[in-house]
């Protein structure tokens, strides 16, 4: 049973734009510049909010993960972004929540846990930075955390190839195949203690580089 401080889904106003902008911008170029393919979508549920956990390698992970789970995902952003006239209104309205540079962990994980509250999906690199070959190397703790503090669920997924996607010297996108694999969902840590923490967050690691390593 989920806590009643947790809408089902997102705000209707933010799900309008969503399906606009991927029905007619990213997912026809997912599907065809990126001969794109989706695996396990039956893996994410339709509404409650809950923590994805994903490799990261390109800056169009975000867009392009938002994309393929059907859902919208709610990444953070730095503060600043939210201060620029329409930038600030067009990022809100695809689910970014504001972090304030400095803040640390805690302001991280306290913008995350409002943004759940308010039905969203929350997208955590687990990484928390992009990595050359797109596989998990040292994977953070702030996921697990965040969803031992909500008690939501963890759903790994993994993106395959889009570090190929963009190359030095290259001034444009390349045409390079994207493969979004969804795994099973994780059930949250049962507690904030450290080693159950890195337990789990190991697990969801694991369970990314396996699907990564089954290629397109």
């Amino acid at each position: 049973m989920i806590n009643s401080e947790f809408r089902e889904r997102e705000p209707i106003l933010n799900l309008i734009p969503y399906y606009l902008f991927k029905g007619i911008i990213i997912a026809p170029i997912f599907h065809t510049y990126f001969q794109g393919k989706v695996y396990g979508i039956e893996n994410v549920p339709v509404e409650k909010p809950l923590v994805i956990v994903s490799n990261h390698a390109s800056y169009f992970d975000p867009p392009i993960l938002g994309s393929g789970v059907g859902r919208p995902v709610a990444f953070m952003a730095k503060e600043e972004l939210f201060e620029v006239p329409l930038l600030k209104q067009g990022i809100e309205l695809y689910g970014a929540y504001p972090v304030k540079r400095g803040s640390g962990d805690r302001g991280a994980i306290r913008a995350a846990i409002n943004s759940l509250k308010q039905g969203w999906i929350v997208g955590i690199f687990l990484e928390g930075t992009r990595t050359a070959d797109g596989r998990i190397h040292n994977p953070k703790l702030g996921a697990a955390m965040i969803a031992a503090k909500t008690q939501l669920p963890l759903l790994p997924v993994c993106l395959w190839g889009t570090q190929k996607i963009l190359r030095k010297g290259v001034p444009f996108p390349l045409p390079v195949p994207v493969t979004l694999r969804i795994g099973k969902i994780i059930d949250p840590p049962p507690s904030v203690k450290r080693p159950v923490l890195e337990a789990v967050t190991e697990q969801c690691a694991t369970v990314i580089n396996r699907m990564h390593d089954l290629g397109p």
